[in-house]
């Protein structure tokens, strides 16, 4: 019978100290969007990473998850975000050899994502790295509430009926694509992620092509500033980074 306890107990001991990467994703804004899973992961943890855009900037997913990470050891990860002015490989290998440093000497480490883990997550190239350079650190994935779910679950548009296709694309810088493919399909949807910039010119081919009264546009979900209405209710020439548009064709 002692034989069979030890046998447990070594099982549980080896569990507890293998190497982990846990990425969460922490939903688009509302600490209420947040799931159990990832709470839980958030609360084992030891330590936290989080995205920035730069030094001295603030981090939208650290502050959805304040509330969990009192006394965490917190460490902030530069996400390059497609500027041109930066290396983005060499950010992504020495952030992962960061990271595994703390999965070294902590084992259970999180890093948070925005949105969802596997919806255009710059958490992807940090885990490429991880798995190529560290392969006996396991690493699990905490999906998080999609921006473009919660825009339609508050904007009350029914993001996929029977017999649809749903289309989730970045925001082109050429619209040729978009346009054609807005002429040539039929029972779309398009979730249009990243809109921010490119705002005014896609503005103008809705406008053109009657479909501003059409068009669902949600600006800075979960946030105390969001806006979520037709698009031809938004008035300003400029809006945020963090803006999706959801149009049926």
């Amino acid at each position: 019978m002692k034989k069979i306890n030890i046998f447990f107990k070594n099982t549980f001991f080896s569990k507890k100290n293998d190497l982990l990467l846990t990425v969460v994703g922490v939903g688009p804004g509302d600490p209420d969007y947040l799931t159990m899973a990832g709470i839980k992961a958030i609360r084992k943890s030891k330590v936290i990473f989080y995205p920035i855009a730069g030094f001295g900037k603030e981090s939208f997913s650290l502050k959805i998850v304040r509330k969990y990470i009192n006394f965490k050891k917190k460490m902030p990860i530069i996400f390059p975000m497609g500027r041109k002015d930066q290396d983005a490989h060499e950010i992504w290998k020495r952030s992962a050899e960061t990271i595994f440093e703390n999965i070294n000497r902590y084992k259970k480490v999180v890093l948070l994502c925005l949105g969802d883990t596997s919806i255009f997550a710059s958490s992807s190239y940090i885990i490429n790295e991880i798995r190529e350079n560290y392969p006996k650190v396991k690493i699990n994935s905490i999906p998080g509430i999609s921006s473009f779910s919660l825009a339609a679950a508050l904007g009350d548009f029914q993001l996929i009926n029977q017999g649809e296709t749903l289309e989730i694309l970045e925001c082109p810088d050429n619209f040729d694509y978009l346009i054609n493919s807005m002429k040539n399909k039929r029972n779309c949807v398009f979730a249009i992620m990243k809109v921010g910039k490119r705002w005014q010119n896609i503005k103008k081919i809705l406008k053109e092509n009657n479909m501003l009264d059409k068009a669902l546009l949600a600006i800075n979900l979960g946030m105390d500033n969001q806006f979520i209405d037709k698009a031809s209710k938004n008035i300003s020439d400029e809006i945020p980074y963090f803006s999706l548009l959801l149009i049926r064709i």
